[in-house]
């Protein structure tokens, strides 16, 4: 859990911190490591195809949404957080907003107010080339219809 030195979230890169009484206005864009002990009034963007974790501790607040592959909370967030990989929220989270995640562990005494969302994992490596075998679907009402790749039929 959070804290603790045995298993934590891996992460290359420095570490930077917001201390106990730092008010960042503004967004806030970064790589590896960002601690949050202080507030940040403005929206955490990690660096696309990063292993970036932001940590946000007990007396740390974030007012904006956070956007990184790990994301920590143990204080209080008013914004969506978007966590790509992995998400953990301590015993005292609290996050006023939508949690978007691929894997989420939850303390007993953490608090979401509003949905949480499962999203698919972003891969780290792009997806093996198309065999050009691709098929348009649409879909109308309760029906969905597939059309094959042109030049080929489908057989009932």
């Amino acid at each position: 859990m959070l804290g603790s030195k045995k298993g934590g979230i891996g992460v290359s890169g420095g570490t930077t911190l917001i201390s106990r009484d730092t008010v960042v206005i503004g967004e806030i864009h970064f790589s590896g490591n960002l601690d949050v002990e202080g507030l940040v009034k403005g929206n955490i963007v990690a660096k696309p195809d990063s292993d970036a974790c932001v940590r946000v501790v007990d007396k740390g607040r974030v007012e904006g949404h956070i956007n990184s592959p790990a994301v920590v909370i143990n204080g209080s967030i008013e914004g969506d957080v978007y966590a790509t990989q992995h998400l953990e929220l301590a015993a005292k989270a609290r996050v006023q907003g939508n949690v978007y995640y691929s894997l989420v562990e939850m303390a007993v005494g953490s608090e979401v107010n509003g949905s949480l969302k499962h999203v698919a994992a972003e891969p780290k490596h792009p997806p093996s080339k198309s065999t050009g075998q691709a098929a348009d679907v649409s879909e109308i009402g309760e029906m969905a219809s597939v059309k094959p790749p042109v030049g080929k039929s489908v057989k009932s």
